[in-house]
């Protein structure tokens, strides 16, 4: 399948008081052609610094791209002069962020703030310009588009505004769309119809997704492919079903393990991740999960594990896959988890003869 991102050995630090914070530290990844990647992981694993990296949105200073490649169609978004890429942001590569409220103007109605990319992108007239946002909020399933274009962002609910976030990033039919954490700020029947909404429109305009997400439940509905990231490297990389049936890393173990089961006949038991995430001033020198595992190992702390390959899409940075390494069974918190949850909501699966 064609690419049509890929990233290389991207680092991303941030200049403080107390010295270079390393927020990335040597992502690697890609994004096929009209597939749903997603990005998960906890707070402060460096989901988010990565994504505005490739939009080029972070803020220098404190922040800078300290090294690595981000191709795209032939162009390394990393180095190109900013004037280049403001023609690329917001109608190749567009992105909706986390709080509707904030990304929209107060003061502007919805209406212009639609046409804004298509009058600066698309060189529409104002009339065709109006005409497509209109279609564009009627595309989002905004009831009402013609009077809902005079309105102003406080008269709409939080899910309708989540909806004209997307119709702007939507306006020039990007190759690439950045979901930051897009639910994050709604509640659950509304994500839900959120998320619906982006699997149906993906497959009217044809566009590679990129979905941030601390949410595994969110993941198992929307994605293709999955990437881990813990302490600002991506630690393990695979299909969903490679990553919800076969996890082989530590921390993806312990997302799983803190997911609710659909199970209702016994006692609900979330497991938690002990610890906090690392400090990236002065990041570990090995495995960056080693102080927050029961798996850890001595060469856990002295080296910093390679990239092991369990299948032509499935890449793990753990020490525990090496040859040598004591063959170690995932946790059965894991093993009894609900690991995949079908958008058909399927029949409850048995998993070693237990109903989850």
């Amino acid at each position: 399948m064609a690419k049509v991102l890929e990233v290389k050995n991207l680092h991303v630090s941030f200049n403080t008081h107390a010295g270079e914070v390393k927020a990335v530290r040597g992502v690697d990844l890609h994004l096929d052609k009209g597939e749903t990647l997603a990005i998960v992981g906890e707070s402060g694993s460096g989901k988010s610094v990565t994504t505005k990296a490739l939009m080029r949105l972070i803020p220098n200073p404190p922040g800078f791209i300290k090294h690595g490649e981000m191709m795209f169609e032939g162009k390394d978004l990393a180095k190109i002069p900013e004037k280049e890429m403001q023609k690329i942001r917001g109608k190749d590569i567009s992105m909706i962020f986390q709080d509707p409220m904030t990304s929209l103007n107060p003061t502007m109605t919805i209406g212009k703030q639609i046409m804004e990319p298509l009058l600066k992108h698309q060189n529409m007239s104002k009339p065709d310009a109006k005409k497509r946002a209109i279609e564009l909020l009627k595309l989002v399933g905004l009831p009402s588009p013609d009077t809902r274009f005079k309105q102003y962002p406080h008269q709409f609910s939080g899910g309708q505004r989540q909806r004209v976030v997307i119709a702007i990033a939507l306006a020039c039919n990007p190759k690439i769309l950045i979901a930051d954490e897009p639910t994050t700020a709604l509640d659950v029947t509304i994500q839900a119809q959120i998320l619906e909404l982006m699997k149906d429109l993906q497959n009217k305009i044809d566009t590679s997704i990129i979905f941030i997400t601390h949410d595994l439940g969110v993941v198992a509905n929307v994605a293709d492919r999955v990437a881990v990231m813990y302490g600002g490297q991506i630690v393990e990389t695979g299909t969903v079903d490679e990553i919800f049936y076969d996890p082989r890393h530590p921390y993806t173990w312990g997302l799983i393990s803190s997911m609710p089961t659909t199970d209702t006949d016994g006692e609900q038991h979330l497991s938690a991740i002990p610890g906090t995430p690392p400090d990236l001033l002065n990041p570990p020198k090995g495995d960056a999960f080693a102080l927050r595992s029961d798996y850890a190992m001595k060469i856990d702390f002295e080296q910093e594990p390679p990239y092991y390959q369990v299948s032509d899409t499935h890449y793990v940075k753990s020490w525990l896959l090496h040859p040598d390494a004591p063959k170690v069974e995932p946790p059965e918190a894991v093993k009894l988890r609900y690991r995949r949850m079908p958008s058909n909501f399927a029949e409850p699966v048995l998993v070693e003869g237990v109903r989850v």
